[in-house]
């Protein structure tokens, strides 16, 4: 065995016990000794591992041009089919995936390679973005799956199938086929790692849009294992925006803000095409915090792109902008297809834009419309969202009823601000009549909100308290200690959400410095964990942002 071969085969020992960095450094110096496609193919998988995700794209391309040369056709199509995804997954230009898509197509039709079809099938329900299309190559590629007996295609294609069912508004289907291929992959039934990945990636995705967020979090608590033996399964950009969409949902604001900077930054480096979604969850995030203007400054640049126009539609709404609000949903819904959760998202705006006008009649129709939607596919997110805005134009008792419905559930999805808002709702509701019932539901209203760090709606609930002849209870500012010039590092680091070995590598120090540095950052600032140092992080970021 020649010098190359041995680092062929530490690299590929490296591989399987996921130890990427070792691997990597193994295949290259394999290449430096003789060119090899199959190698280079190789290290691409370990470049994903590593989040590097350009340079797995180059090695994908330089294998793919290697293997057609060598006539090895096989290999030439399984380097093109995960060129299509790795163009659409991971930088985001579907152009590109649907050109390696048709590339291996004709290479697995020119070559009669059976045994690579169902593989095409799930690319191109990757690439297709209309949700029926996606179902039916999904199913294509399922079929196939289960009449090889491969089990890698068939959890890929289950979980693909899953989410395109979730997003045509049939949720208790699709979550059930997620579920399945979440068990099948984290229980060993997978020979690919990169299995788990894919459908960690669609159950996140499809988690999200239908706000089932108690079924994400069971899962990332699930995957705890895979991710201390292997690395984190949410690599792509688009995974962790929506987890970040997820701590946004469910309350954790601090962890949301740091994952959702975590994927700006990937964005720019790696896929330019995620920034309008991302810079549109960042917003969301800023108009949930009463923070108008800063939200208005991350959607600069993005008003014409779909993504971004529930964001930009509610900010309009909320500065009064009626006309504009309704342009920019009107304009979504025409080209929007058959995505029901994105659909609902956007009538929700629309219905409030009607609603503060005055014509509560069209609210009440729009909100029982998804209401039906929600009950018909087992969407409990639309169920809620449907009912509270049927409460516009009912007497207070119908207007209870709705509320009340609508509060249960968006509790038993976790969703904490939507909570408050309801709970805000209802006390605008019930002030004229059952004005004591008001204060207990404001006061409630402001607890949550107050603690989310709503400002806008907390205000709102103490303004309605004042009105109603009671205080609120809003904190005060908190007091700051000073900081050490390391300790000012820390803290920085800690606000993009690294861990306490990610800040050791990054300040060439011990993980016990940093341990010691975390402590005097949370003793000196008088702050009780890692979050809140996150948020004070970001909170003078963003001060000193505005003093330049």
């Amino acid at each position: 065995m020649n010098r190359g071969e041995d680092w062929i085969e530490q690299g590929r020992e490296a591989a399987r016990a996921s130890r990427w960095t070792e691997a990597r450094d193994a295949f290259q110096h394999a290449l430096d000794d003789r060119d090899d496609p199959a190698v280079r193919a190789e290290l691409a998988e370990v470049l994903w591992w590593l989040g590097d995700f350009q340079a797995t794209v180059t090695q994908r391309q330089q294998a793919y041009v290697g293997f057609l040369r060598t006539g090895l056709h096989r290999l030439a199509a399984e380097a093109a089919i995960h060129l299509a995804l790795s163009y659409m997954t991971l930088l985001g230009n579907r152009s590109a995936a649907s050109g390696w898509h048709a590339r291996a197509e004709r290479i697995i039709r020119a070559h009669d390679i059976d045994s690579l079809r169902g593989y095409l099938a799930l690319v191109a329900s990757e690439v297709f973005d209309e949700p029926g299309e996606s179902e039916r190559a999904a199913r294509e590629a399922l079929e196939i799956a289960r009449n090889s007996d491969d089990s890698d295609l068939e959890l890929s294609a289950l979980s693909q199938l899953g989410y395109a069912c979730v997003r045509q508004g049939r949720v208790a289907d699709g979550t059930r086929m997620l579920d399945e291929a979440m068990a099948g992959a984290m229980g060993g039934e997978c020979e690919e790692l990169s299995t788990v990945v894919f459908a960690s990636c669609n159950l996140m995705h499809s988690c999200t849009d239908c706000a089932d967020f108690e079924r994400a979090v069971d899962w990332v608590r699930a995957s705890e294992s895979f991710l201390e033996a292997h690395g984190c399964p949410y690599l792509y950009v688009g995974c962790r925006t929506r987890y970040g969409r997820v701590l946004f949902a469910t309350g954790d604001w601090v962890r949301a803000e740091a994952e959702l900077r975590t994927a700006l930054h990937h964005s720019r480096a790696y896929a330019p095409s995620y920034q309008p979604e991302i810079l549109a969850c960042l917003a969301e995030l800023r108009l949930a915090q009463g923070r108008i203007d800063e939200a208005d400054r991350l959607l600069v640049g993005c008003e014409l792109n779909g993504v971004a126009a529930a964001a930009r539609a509610r900010l309009e709404l909320l500065r009064g902008n009626h006309a504009a609000a309704t342009a920019f949903v009107r304009r979504r819904l025409d080209h929007l297809g058959n995505d029901q959760l994105e659909f609902a998202r956007l009538v929700e705006v629309l219905a409030e834009t009607e609603a503060a006008q005055g014509r509560n009649a069209a609210a009440v129709e729009y909100g029982g419309d998804l209401r039906r939607r929600g009950e018909a596919g087992g969407c409990a997110i639309m169920v809620a969202r449907g009912q509270r805005l049927e409460a516009a134009a009912s007497d207070p008792a119908g207007a209870r009823e709705h509320l009340e419905a609508a509060l249960a559930i968006f509790a038993g999805l976790g969703m904490p601000f939507e909570v408050g808002r309801t709970h805000l709702q209802l006390a605008q509701s019930l002030r004229e009549t059952r004005p004591a019932e008001a204060v207990l539901e404001a006061r409630a209203a402001e607890q949550v909100l107050v603690n989310l760090g709503a400002d806008g709606l907390s205000h709102r609930a103490a303004a309605l308290l004042r009105e109603l002849g009671e205080s609120g209870t809003r904190p005060g500012p908190r007091e700051n200690g000073d900081l050490t010039r390391r300790e000012r590092e820390v803290l920085q680091l800690l606000g993009e959400g690294l861990s306490n070995p990610q800040i050791a590598d990054r300040l060439y120090v011990s993980r016990k410095t940093v341990e010691h540095h975390v402590a005097h950052v949370l003793g000196k600032l008088g702050l009780h964990n890692r979050a809140e140092a996150a948020a004070e992080a970001i909170r003078r970021s963003e001060r000193d942002f505005g003093e330049k």
